[in-house]
């Protein structure tokens, strides 16, 4: 006779029990910051729209890029 899977037994110390890491926090902008995108280069923060977006002007071309800003670095 098999058990259900959802009867087993986990041990508490088991490597599958660890809880997620926590995620980064969202890094914080302001007008005027001086950012590095991987792949348009060097900008400048031009308009934050709350914790959702910002917009960055890269030497003449704007680009609104939504939170969370994985390829965005402040410099």
């Amino acid at each position: 006779m098999t058990r259900p899977a959802g009867s087993r037994r986990h041990l508490p110390n088991s490597p599958f029990n660890v809880p997620a890491p926590p995620a980064p926090p969202v890094e914080q902008f302001a007008v005027g910051d001086r950012v590095s995108h991987d792949q348009y280069g060097l900008g400048r923060i031009v308009g934050v729209e709350g914790e959702d977006a910002v917009v960055i002007d890269f030497a003449g071309r704007q680009g609104r890029f939504l939170s969370p800003y994985p390829k965005l670095a402040k410099l």
